[in-house]
C-alpha cells in the first residue's frame, strides 16, 4: 500500500461536472418554454404520422432511427435536430414550419372530439388494403357531405 504524502494537497477533480459555470449553463439549456415547444413539435410529429396511417415503427424506419428514438420525439422526451426534422417533414410530406404552427396560442392545443375522430377515420382508411375499397368509401363520403 502506498502512502500520500503529507506536504501534497489532494487534487481537485476537474471536469466539467465540476465547473460551477457548466453547471449553470446546463440548468438553462432546457427552459420550460423549450420543452413545451419540444412537446408542441413532438404532438404535431404524431399528428401527422397518425393521420398518415403509419406506425412509429413505420415512421422509425423512414428517418433511420430506432422506434425508441422516434417515441420519444413525439413525446418531447429527446429534442428533434434540424437535419431530422428536414427528414422526419420529407416523410410526412409537409413543410417544416407545419410542426410549429399553433405555437402562438397559449397553453396546449385541445383537439376536439370531432378532429380525433376525423385522425381515427384517415388512419382506418390507410388501413384498407384494398383500393378498390377505399375508392368506395371515398365516394360514400363525398355522396353523404353533398346532402
Amino acid at each position: 500500500m502506498t502512502q500520500q504524502d503529507p506536504s501534497t494537497k489532494p487534487r481537485r477533480e476537474v471536469g466539467k461536472t465540476s465547473d460551477p459555470a457548466y453547471r449553470a449553463a446546463a440548468s438553462r439549456r432546457s427552459t420550460g418554454r423549450t420543452q413545451d415547444i419540444d412537446r408542441h413539435v413532438g404532438a404535431r410529429v404524431r399528428e401527422r404520422r397518425i393521420m398518415l396511417g403509419l406506425t412509429q415503427q413505420q415512421l422509425a424506419d423512414l428517418i433511420g432511427v430506432t422506434y425508441q428514438q422516434a417515441h420519444k420525439y413525439e413525446r418531447g422526451i429527446n429534442r428533434v435536430s434540424a437535419g431530422r426534422l428536414y427528414e422526419i417533414a420529407q416523410v410526412l410530406s409537409v413543410p417544416i414550419g407545419y410542426f410549429f404552427d399553433g405555437l402562438d396560442g397559449q397553453g396546449t392545443r385541445v383537439v376536439s372530439p370531432r378532429e380525433r375522430m376525423c385522425l381515427e377515420l384517415a388512419r382506418n382508411f390507410a388501413q384498407i388494403p384494398n383500393e378498390r375499397h377505399q375508392e368506395a368509401l371515398s365516394q360514400l363520403a363525398r355522396v353523404l357531405a353533398a346532402d
